[in-house]
């Protein structure tokens, strides 16, 4: 369902807005709500803070080997730092590689997307759970 509603606003407001890792975030959100991985803040500012790992070291070091490599590892550092840790947000740096993605991708898809992921997962999760969602924000 959420991947459906980030679909369809991509195409509604012609923005990128799907990231290959929200389908993991969703495995997380929708099934596991109540681990700290699922909380809004780790699945927010993981993505975040990840995307902008992937995006400082491709702009510093260009898309090599070793450079993604330290970003993802960077990234991982990071999340741990801050306890923010969301595991599908470790891939963000790969797909920033791949993608050669530049600066719009911090804000569309990967800030934007992970907003909708957590909205959807809360109207899902406290409509039809008898517990609530999140745990704490």
């Amino acid at each position: 369902m959420t991947l459906a509603v980030v679909s369809c606003l991509t195409n509604l407001l012609s923005v990128a807005l799907v990231l290959g890792s929200f389908g993991a975030s969703c495995v997380l959100v929708f099934g596991f709500p109540d681990v700290p991985f699922s909380q809004p803040r780790n699945v927010v500012v993981g993505h975040t803070l990840s995307s902008l790992v992937g995006l400082l070291f491709l702009s510093a070091f260009g898309p090599h080997w070793w450079a993604l490599s330290l970003a993802v590892s960077a990234a991982i550092m990071l999340m741990m730092f801050t306890r923010t840790v969301h595991p599908p947000a470790g891939s963000n740096p790969v797909i920033v590689f791949l993608a050669h993605a530049g600066w719009k991708f911090l804000l569309f898809p990967t800030f934007a997307g992970a907003l909708i992921v957590v909205m959807v997962g809360l109207l899902y999760n406290n409509l039809t759970r008898g517990s609530r969602y999140p745990k704490y924000w």
